[in-house]
């Protein structure tokens, strides 16, 4: 039972809210990682924008899919309850774990491969040229 003195946990997010989130998910490390690679394949400033607005159309368009999928089954469990009942219990089963074993860590490792090559940039002395540690398994 919930004490009367203590807010209630309000399940709502607002307009703000919403967009903090998706804006967040698309500019994350990735933007500065992939944005090199992207001009180089793509040749020009003018196709490095368009694709970039072309991606931000498409995750708002999935956003309001999942704002659509949100409001239509309110439980907490995010994809995980949308496979589970779109498909079978089986299904969301699966994403779960493969989220937790693959998904979630490949972005962490993403995420810290990032960190790590711009804090090389601004503290030399975490730099890829300097190795603190050759265990002799790569030979280039």
């Amino acid at each position: 039972m919930q004490n009367p003195a203590e807010p209630a946990f309000k399940k709502s997010l607002n307009l703000f809210d919403s967009t903090a989130l998706v804006v967040g998910s698309m500019i994350g490390s990735g933007i500065f990682i992939v944005s090199a690679d992207m001009s180089r394949t793509l040749g020009s400033p003018g196709w490095l924008l368009i694709a970039w607005i072309i991606t931000g159309l498409l995750t708002v368009f999935a956003a309001l899919s999942y704002g659509e999928l949100a409001s239509m089954m309110p439980k907490a469990g995010g994809q995980y309850v949308y496979l589970r009942e779109a498909y079978n219990p089986l299904v969301g089963f699966l994403y779960g774990w493969t989220l937790f074993a693959v998904i979630q860590t490949g972005t962490i490792a993403a995420v810290g491969m990032a960190f790590a090559k711009f804090a090389g940039v601004l503290f030399p002395f975490f730099s890829e040229k300097n190795i603190w540690l050759d265990l002799g398994f790569c030979k280039v």
